[in-house]
């Protein structure tokens, strides 16, 4: 199916790796020009080579890098003036942890706001006037199950991924009558370097293989999931690259879950 995003931008944050990286990588494939976003230079090269290499050969777009931090107001800014013009901005960039309440500080909470949402917010602010003027956009905040689900320990993960709802629908309510769209896509736990440590800091046996390690952690702390594995990050970014397309401009003010069952209907 052709998604009809050549030669449109895209941004993406926090894209050097996990699903950030491969919802680039599958916007590239659909001819859209990809900026890819992160703190750390070689990975941020390595991030845009290995874009670069998937779409070789495929008359691709071009796909860059633009080294920035943008949970800090300075990185938000370095990519606006880096970018000064995006079709489609993806705000992926987050951080988690389990953690007891009791001992989350304040400085933790800060940070959280910061990463999670702030980094959103900044761009959405730069972006979506020209969004509008332009009469066409998208904007596609990375949520979580989480959002809906709170663990118990994770409140502080949890708190600023249901915020990020709130902001994804309040935009959404502003580009009324337009093809402009803002929505949000909440996946469950998905496959990367940072849950599989994530994983082993939460089930009883860190030393156990992999697979033992996933089949405990559904058991005990996701038993509600209906597929009983982590997501892979190439399933989220097939439903983010469609979202970004013209062909879902019905879609505003939504929320996707692509979480494998974890929330229960309501």
């Amino acid at each position: 199916m052709d998604l009809l995003l050549k030669n449109k931008t895209a941004l993406v944050t926090g894209s050097t790796a996990g699903i950030g990286l491969e919802i680039a990588r599958r916007l590239a494939l659909e001819g859209a020009n990809v900026i890819v976003t992160g703190r750390n230079k070689a990975k941020l090269d390595e991030a845009v080579a290995s874009i670069a290499q998937s779409t070789h050969g495929s008359g691709a777009p071009r796909v860059r890098g633009i080294l920035a931090d943008a949970a800090s107001a300075e990185g938000a800014k370095a990519l606006a003036s880096g970018a000064d013009q995006v079709d489609i901005l993806v705000n992926n960039l987050g951080i988690y942890e389990s953690k007891a309440f009791v001992d989350i500080s304040d400085a933790d909470w800060h940070a959280y706001f910061d990463t999670n949402v702030l980094s959103g917010v900044r761009l959405a602010r730069s972006y979506f006037p020209g969004m509008l003027k332009q009469n066409w956009g998208r904007i596609i905040f990375i949520s979580s199950e989480s959002a809906l689900t709170i663990p118990a320990d994770m409140i502080h993960y949890a708190t600023t991924k249901t915020a990020q709802l709130s902001v994804s629908r309040g935009l959404a309510n502003l580009t009324k009558g337009t093809h402009v769209t803002v929505n949000c896509v909440l996946p469950g736990p998905t496959r990367s370097e940072g849950i599989v440590s994530f994983m082993r800091s939460v089930v009883s046996n860190p030393g156990a293989s992999a697979e033992q390690i996933e089949a405990e952690f559904f058991a005990t702390q996701r038993p509600a999931s209906l597929i009983q594995r982590l997501s892979e990050a190439e399933e989220i970014a097939t439903l983010v690259a469609y979202l970004a397309s013209p062909l879902a401009g019905s879609i505003n003010g939504a929320a996707l879950r692509s979480e494998g069952g974890l929330v229960p209907t309501l």
